[in-house]
């Protein structure tokens, strides 16, 4: 069943191409909206409400769906850049949380002035960056709101050599961050507004696909790293509370933990991003089953030897950790598979293809990519396709003339 409902997909999507000039990236709204309504569902069960990371979407035209689609459930949008975050303030986005501090007097200043419209928050970890942004709220006039990053990866017995999770912020005991917001809530131009916590260790670490083993301890993981991360993320509200600074807001989670951590009752907003378009990183979550929204399509163009095909371009790669789950996997026609030695290269990618499989020249072949909002830095527009038609076309970042990170 799930070969033939590739086949009538990949069917669908060739009607829906056409003669679109290749290579294209495409978003397929019934997968979409499906996501959306799934993931703000999950959000809504927990009392929750959500804020939109940007940088897994980069297209306004997909944000102001899924605003329509969340509805109250949003409360705002998480940016990657300071000019990003002053672009959007100007189109009318009133609650803006830059989750990545900057020290570039240029880039304080966007931030400063972006509060005159919105609420522009910046996070932080160290007094460095305070000092700066602080020069520049007190120049625009306004209080920049900061919110503190905490670290959340996972330290068994608080061991410094075992180490879980992403290097982020410095930021992990309760006094050393209340000592904080108490230094921000005495400043001109900044004002403490709230925390945020990312768990990248359960939210971006695949559930299945190393073995039963790694699966059973990657499980394990996650569990005592949430149950840590809700007694410490407790101890911290304590500690901000005792010193009369309640937080705002408190943001955590991801789409790979919004199952797990949605009802942390420390948190009051949970980030969901890239699964909205269900990159392929998500495909090996436990806790939540997503359909493949994102895609590109490009041309084959070459038949090196039997049972080999070449397309054009391909080299969509993801950040990350360098290796295989950062390729753009051949989705359809399915059972395409990439060549150990070449992978997806930057002008041409190069596939196996099984004898069951016709794939003439000319052909489209599409692939889906590790992450998303990565891959749209390499279009300028997204085919917005219903069934087999192209429902529309929305402009990416890119498309709109902006690079902003």
């Amino acid at each position: 069943m799930g070969r033939e409902l590739d086949l009538t997909n990949w069917s669908r999507y060739r009607r829906a191409l056409g003669d679109e000039p290749l290579p294209a990236a495409l978003c397929d709204l019934d997968a979409f909206e499906a996501n959306a309504r799934l993931l703000f569902g999950l959000a809504r069960k927990a009392n929750r409400q959500v804020r939109i990371a940007t940088k897994s979407v980069r297209c306004p035209s997909l944000v102001a769906r899924l605003l329509d689609l969340g509805g109250d459930c949003v409360r705002g949008l998480m940016t990657f850049s300071a000019a990003e975050t002053a672009w959007l303030a100007k189109q009318g986005h009133t609650d803006l949380l830059l989750a990545y501090p900057t020290l570039h007097p240029r880039d304080c200043q966007m931030v400063a002035e972006a509060n005159r419209s919105a609420r522009a928050a910046l996070v932080v970890d160290d007094w460095a960056q305070v000092e700066v942004i602080a020069r520049a709220g007190v120049a625009a006039g306004v209080r920049v709101p900061l919110v503190l990053d905490v670290d959340a990866s996972y330290r068994p017995f608080e061991s410094a050599r075992v180490h879980l999770g992403v290097r982020r912020s410095p930021l992990r005991a309760a006094r050393a961050i209340a000592d904080l917001a108490e230094r921000i809530a005495g400043e001109r131009g900044a004002c403490f507004l709230g925390l945020m916590s990312y768990e990248a260790q359960v939210a971006g670490l695949p559930d299945r696909g190393g073995g039963a083993l790694q699966a059973a301890a990657v499980r394990a993981m996650k569990r005592r790293s949430i149950a840590a991360l809700r007694s410490s993320r407790a101890e911290i509200v304590s500690e901000l509370v005792a010193r009369k600074l309640v937080p705002t807001l408190f943001n955590g989670g991801g789409t790979g933990s919004i199952a797990l951590c949605g009802d942390d009752p420390s948190l009051d907003e949970l980030t969901i991003g890239s699964g909205f378009l269900a990159s392929h990183l998500f495909d090996h979550i436990d806790a939540i089953a997503l359909r493949p929204a994102l895609s590109f399509a490009l041309q084959v163009t070459r038949r090196p030897a039997p049972g080999l095909v070449t397309c054009a371009g391909g080299g969509v790669i993801a950040s990350g950790e360098a290796g295989l789950s950062r390729l753009p996997h051949p989705w359809l026609p399915p059972g395409l598979s990439l060549l150990p030695h070449e992978g997806a290269g930057e002008v041409q990618t190069p596939l196996r293809v099984p004898a069951n499989v016709e794939l003439p020249l000319g052909a489209p072949v599409l692939f889906r990519p590790a992450k998303a909002g990565e891959s749209l830095e390499r279009f300028n527009e997204l085919l917005l396709v219903r069934g087999a038609q192209i429902e529309s076309r929305a402009q990416t970042y890119r498309g709109h003339g902006f690079a902003f990170g």
